[in-house]
């Protein structure tokens, strides 16, 4: 707990494991079993490790040493802003990857994997056992079904909801939502290459957001890592494209 700044005025309760550099708001109460890694920010009113809502798991008492559930691990240098909630794993850590942003009143539930860098803006609710790759941006006050799957570097549209999986670097938005596009800055500001981002919009203007039929082998490893989770997602559920 080096340099950390806890308000006196938020509740730590037992279970909980501070890195270096982490700071609480007022207000803010963080329930273990809870791993908050170095030089994380946690906003006033913050509510981090309350029991996942499913009606099979206990509704624990956290804050009297009854530590029931999975976790919850906030990894090093991510942001959670005032109001956001994030709930205990049933059989996984409930997860916010190295430094992503979870922005007011944005809902993590339980089982949820956030990928490092991504941006859950304000209002956004992410249903259970969901993933959310790398690099992904959620717009304002949009919903993700459970158990779905939003692929690396992917932007979803403000007030999107969010029923099927969504590939790499897609641009989804609309209601019904549809992919719309590839997010041809975002790639080129993490720096894969033009020819890269090339075949992957000509892949899926081509309607392969399977990537059933795209060479990837020579691709970089950033680009082949992203594509790669993909693919290997199981039981995918594809979102309907309207790239016209």
């Amino acid at each position: 707990m080096a340099d950390s700044q806890i308000s006196p005025l938020a509740i730590v309760g037992p279970g909980v494991v501070l890195g270096a550099n982490v700071t609480i708001g007022p207000g803010a109460v963080i329930l273990g079993p809870c791993t908050i890694e170095d030089n994380v920010w946690i906003g006033p009113g913050a509510q981090i490790g309350a029991p996942p809502e499913m009606t099979d798991q206990p509704q624990n008492a956290a804050w009297t040493g009854d530590l029931a559930h999975a976790g919850v691990r906030i990894s090093a240098g991510a942001v959670i802003r005032e109001g956001a909630v994030i709930h205990q794993g049933s059989y996984r850590e409930t997860t916010v990857g190295a430094g992503s942003w979870v922005l007011n009143r944005a809902y993590l539930a339980h089982d949820v994997l956030l990928g490092a860098g991504t941006t859950v803006s304000a209002g956004v609710s992410i249903g259970g056992h969901c993933v959310i790759g790398d690099r992904v941006n959620i717009g304002m006050n949009a919903s993700v079904h459970q158990r779905r799957f939003i692929g690396a570097g992917s932007m979803i549209g403000m007030g999107t909801p969010v029923a099927r999986d969504v590939p790499p670097h897609a641009k989804a938005f609309g209601v019904p939502a549809r992919v719309r596009g590839v997010n041809t800055v975002g790639m080129s500001r993490q720096g894969i290459p033009t020819a890269e981002i090339d075949a992957l919009v000509a892949a899926y203007t081509a309607g392969d957001l399977l990537l059933a039929q795209l060479d990837f082998g020579p691709f970089s490893p950033a680009l082949t890592a992203d594509l790669t989770q993909w693919i290997n997602q199981p039981d995918r559920k594809m979102m309907n494209a309207e790239l016209n």
